[in-house]
């Protein structure tokens, strides 16, 4: 089997994974649960933790160059490292919409647009949710979810008001990871923007190209009629 073989095999299973990880890891933080529901929203977690990993490895396993395979999917390695990052997987499904889009360029374009659209929401709330499981119960001002969703609001838009803090080294790890997340969106987005101008200056100045050569060839055209009656004169 190729890889493109088993990477179309496992793309909805994967993405059913990341929704039932959502789902679960939204039970577990919001509903702090115990016994025995605890123990079942675990079981789902690792279970779809397992998946991301065998995918990974056969995918490792079956690639041409290893080494430069490896390199090239890091993040990847993060998704099965990092379970937070797996509902990330759900945003593949944007690039359904790509059709939709009439150029080549419009549809890059596009799908950075619903990428960044799409992480950011994710981010936001899984940020939220990984900050609250981090905070609860360790005497700092995130308590709650509304104060965890107000938190990740503000830290991915790097205004940072300072009124929730987190007080944890892993609340820490998850503020840095939002923070980077909050800049890199902000490029992405930044970038795309400023190639729809270019696009649009360069389409600007083709019309008027065109246009320019339509009035000298009309003008021409003019001249030689002209001239052809002057000589028949």
């Amino acid at each position: 089997m190729t890889q493109q073989r088993w990477q179309k095999l496992m793309e909805w299973p994967l993405v059913a994974a990341s929704v039932a990880f959502l789902v679960a890891y939204s039970w577990e933080v919001l509903g702090d649960l115990e016994g025995r529901d605890a123990i079942a929203v675990e079981s789902v977690i690792w279970a779809t933790w397992a998946l991301f990993v065998v995918d990974y490895l056969v995918r490792l396993f079956l690639a041409e160059h290893r080494g430069h395979w490896f390199f090239a999917h890091l993040f990847d390695l993060a998704v099965v490292v990092l379970p937070i990052l797996r509902p990330l997987r759900l945003l593949r499904l944007v690039t359904i919409l790509a059709v939709l889009q009439r150029t080549a360029g419009r549809a890059f374009r596009g799908r950075v647009v619903i990428y960044a659209a799409g992480a950011s929401v994710l981010l936001v709330y899984l940020a939220a949710l990984a900050v609250l499981d981090a905070e609860r119960g360790h005497g700092g001002a995130i308590q709650t979810f509304p104060e965890a969703l107000w938190w990740a609001f503000v830290t991915i838009t790097t205004v940072g008001y300072g009124d929730y803090i987190p007080v944890t080294g892993t609340g820490q790890l998850v503020a840095v990871g939002v923070m980077v997340g909050g800049i890199s969106l902000i490029g992405a987005v930044t970038a795309t923007f400023a190639s729809w101008i270019v696009e649009k200056v360069n389409e600007a100045n083709e019309e008027d190209h065109a246009a320019t050569k339509a009035h000298i060839d009309q003008v021409m055209a003019e001249l030689r009629e002209i001239k052809a009656l002057v000589g028949r004169e």
